[in-house]
């Protein structure tokens, strides 16, 4: 069914730097690509060069011809590159040009290649400096290392919208080859690795395991599972392991299409593949859609359903991005108690900072304090955006000794597809709490849980005065 514009009719599409980039992803010339879409080539450059509004017919004609989310063309530029153009802005190094958010917006609208580059630069730089003012750049990243190739996997996540057809296609092929059901999960499983692979699956308590929850010893050909892994979680690790195995070739090819810059960037992206395959494999992507959407993407249903844990399914629904086939665009993120990011999919959705913590009033972390129930929470950015988020602690076993982990792991959509998920129900009458993306970025001035100022505002310093927030700053 081919998808309905988010547009309302009286608005004014103008996307021209998207169609451009569009077509040239697809290696069509202006003339090709406007006789698919029915179009004068006159009036398809007119529409390149912003001198014309993309209509609802030509949207329509976009989904039908190149089979598409035309969602993105009637919707403001991207908004990750846009909080990433912010945060370089904000910088020390570049404060003093004032380069305004309307600014920003139009660079990444009009060059988004050009914006990516300067984001890029700014990030490069940021990971290079030694000095002390970019000392928040570089623990979000790690300081380059680690850290930085992170980074390079989140981001090449986020370029591909966190959907793989080719391994969406593999999984459903080794399913139905196997006969995996719900029922049998762990016995076909179990006999695929040994029948096809020669490997033996094994559960060891922990002084074997010695804090090692899966390892796969193949000179002996045994898959050594630990003990403390919960029942649910087992299967997982099996498929993740029968993925590297069954379309390592594959896996391997999709590795190398980002160009890394780092063995170690290359190496936890096809870790990512791995586990995005398993993932496939134990929840396939109709089944799981159909379950989404007709209990309105209630995670506990989801969990029953496919007996998986709440992380499992929550990153499952970030891959709903097959063409003609779309769930709800969903954004994730893990983090700690000390607020370390773990995990980031923006999904499309949410911007995230790349430097700095959160924000306290984000109901993510209220989930150490509950962490049997899943929280739902409205928020909002400065900007105005509105989004709902669903948030859960997850706990598992720590290395023997240590008390045990818990992370806080939270999905959310933009408001508009609230009424499509079931925890904004409770949340239609509520004011969206007033939240940021993190303090050095946010500007929000009435704010008793800063923790920092914003880095592009001047300090308001005066010993008689104490506003609610514990920094004062000059307004925009």
């Amino acid at each position: 069914m081919t998808p309905t514009p988010d547009a309302r009719p009286t608005e004014k599409v103008f996307a021209g730097a998207r169609l451009r980039r569009l077509r040239r992803e697809r290696g069509l010339t202006q003339g090709e690509a406007a006789e698919a879409l029915g179009l004068s080539a006159s009036y398809l450059n007119l529409l390149e060069r912003n001198q014309r509004p993309v209509t609802a017919r030509v949207l329509l004609a976009l989904a039908d011809v190149f089979d598409i989310d035309v969602r993105g063309f009637a919707q403001e530029s991207d908004k990750q590159l846009v909080a990433d153009l912010e945060e370089a802005a904000a910088d020390p190094a570049l404060a003093p040009v004032g380069l305004d958010r309307v600014e920003l917006a139009e660079l990444a609208e009009s060059q988004p290649r050009a914006a990516e580059a300067f984001a890029r630069l700014y990030q490069a730089y940021r990971d290079s400096t030694g000095a002390a003012a970019d000392l928040i750049g570089r623990i979000s990243t790690g300081g380059g290392g680690a850290g930085a190739a992170a980074e390079a996997v989140r981001d090449a996540l986020d370029a591909g919208h966190n959907h793989f057809p080719e391994l969406e296609e593999a999984a459903d092929a080794l399913r139905e080859a196997i006969g995996l059901t719900a029922r049998n999960r762990m016995a076909a499983l179990e006999t695929r690795l040994q029948e096809g692979h020669g490997v033996v699956t094994r559960v060891f308590g922990e002084e074997v395991m010695g804090g090692v929850r899966r390892r796969l010893d193949l000179h002996a050909r045994r898959l050594m599972l630990s003990d403390s892994l919960p029942m649910e979680s087992r299967p997982f690790h099996m498929a993740a392991c029968l993925a590297l195995l069954e379309a390592g070739e594959l896996i391997d090819r999709l590795a190398d299409a980002p160009g890394f810059q780092t063995k170690e960037a290359r190496a936890m992206y096809r870790i990512s593949l791995a586990g995005y395959f398993a993932g496939a494999l134990l929840m396939p992507y109709a089944d799981f859609l159909k379950a989404a959407e007709d209990s309105r993407y209630d995670i506990a249903v989801l969990m029953r359903r496919f007996e998986a844990g709440f992380e499992t399914v929550c990153h499952r629904l970030t891959t709903l991005n097959r063409p003609g086939a779309r769930g709800v665009s969903f954004f994730l993120i893990r983090v700690d108690a000390a607020g370390n990011v773990s995990k980031r999919h923006g999904g499309g959705v949410l911007p995230f900072a790349r430097a700095g913590g959160g924000c306290p009033k984000w109901s993510l972390y209220e989930t150490f304090r509950a962490p049997e129930r899943i929280i739902a929470q409205s928020f909002e950015l400065p900007d105005g955006s509105r989004y709902l988020s669903a948030a859960k602690a997850v706990i598992r076993d720590g290395a023997p000794g240590e008390p045990p982990v818990m992370q806080a792991v939270a999905v959310g959509c933009d408001w508009a597809d609230a009424g499509k998920v079931v925890y904004a129900d409770a949340l239609k009458d509520a004011a969206p709490a007033k939240t940021g993306l993190a303090c050095r970025v946010c500007e929000r001035a009435d704010c008793g849980h800063r923790a920092f100022p914003p880095l592009n505002r001047k300090l308001l310093l005066d010993p008689w005065r104490r506003d609610v927030s514990p920094y004062a700053f000059e307004p925009d």
